[in-house]
């Protein structure tokens, strides 16, 4: 069966209305108000009230097995139920290719993951699937979100993948050092990632977590002119030692809205052609930019801090 492909997620061009809230998916008649503790034997097609406001379920028309999830009205995630290793979003085959290229699946690696940002849990399941022996805590603002994901999608049970509601700043500076290997920042308020995920600080809060030789893995959305990704690309630079950005060319060259891959390590990326020839392979091809292209592209462009503290002065 022919499969409909993407370029990436929340900013892209599928993501569709970007109002948010109770009224940004369905009248209020038309929202399922499911008790808190009920549990769902699969998935249903239909709006539902979360914490933060509403999600809605859709059957994939190209997909008998396939599921959309649009939260607060924007596209979020993609679940195939009887294939965990396709993605259907084209950002997060490349967040997986880069990976799978530091830690190759046949030498099973039990590797120690942390994905901030929920949504369906595509990655999670992606990454179950190809390192059995993974370890993965995802964690998820909204509660109720996390509870229906659990039941509409049969996600592994814990300590294989534990889901964790919470704030994903307040949870990562709460983490013990060198304790993931990797880290991906895949969080959305709407269509703009939270700013307190994106400064030098967070950054360092991210680089203290992370073990040695350890990806930092985030999707920079963008529009054309590109202010985003390059302070994005900037603080990362400015964080860790070696860098990395993948991304299709129309989107480097700033021609549309979408996604970049963007990744930060302390221990360098390797130039690997397979990798390279996985990435120009997909239905939207992507080019890797080294981290002398990623420095070049960000030069002049603003790091971002927190805010400085309020004066004490008497």
């Amino acid at each position: 069966m022919g499969r409909r492909t993407k370029s990436g997620g929340k900013p892209g061009s599928h993501a569709g209305s970007k109002t948010g809230g109770r009224r940004g998916t369905a009248a209020a008649s038309d929202v399922l108000e499911v008790a808190k503790g009920a549990r769902s034997d699969g998935p249903v097609a239909g709006v539902y009230y979360i914490d933060t406001g509403d999600c809605e379920l859709i059957a994939d028309q190209d997909n008998s097995t396939g599921w959309l999830l649009r939260i607060n009205g924007v596209m979020s995630s993609h679940i195939d139920l009887a294939d965990p290793l396709f993605l259907d979003f084209e950002y997060m085959r490349w967040m997986s290719a880069l990976i799978e290229s530091r830690w190759q699946p046949e030498t099973k690696p039990r590797l120690r993951g942390l994905h901030l940002g929920g949504g369906a849990c595509s990655l999670a399941r992606y990454f179950h699937a190809a390192y059995p022996d993974a370890r993965q805590v995802v964690v998820e603002l909204d509660g109720k979100l996390a509870e229906y994901v659990r039941g509409w999608f049969d996600l592994p049970k814990a300590p294989l993948l534990r889901l964790r509601v919470g704030e994903a700043r307040a949870v990562t500076e709460t983490l013990t050092p060198d304790t993931r290997d990797f880290i991906i920042r895949d969080v959305f308020a709407g269509a703009v990632t939270p700013v307190a995920l994106t400064t030098a600080e967070f950054n360092e809060h991210v680089r203290r977590v992370l073990a040695p030789g350890g990806i930092y893995v985030v999707n920079s959305g963008d529009g054309p002119d590109l202010k985003n990704a390059r302070e994005d690309a900037a603080t990362i630079a400015a964080v860790f030692e070696h860098t990395i950005i993948i991304a299709d060319p129309a989107m480097l060259k700033g021609r549309r809205y979408g996604n970049m891959v963007m990744a930060g390590s302390d221990q360098p990326f390797d130039d690997d052609p397979q990798l390279a020839r996985r990435l120009l392979g997909g239905a939207v091809p992507a080019h890797i930019w080294d981290d002398e292209k990623v420095r070049a592209f960000a030069a002049g462009a603003q790091v971002r801090h927190d805010p400085a503290p309020p004066s004490t002065a008497e």
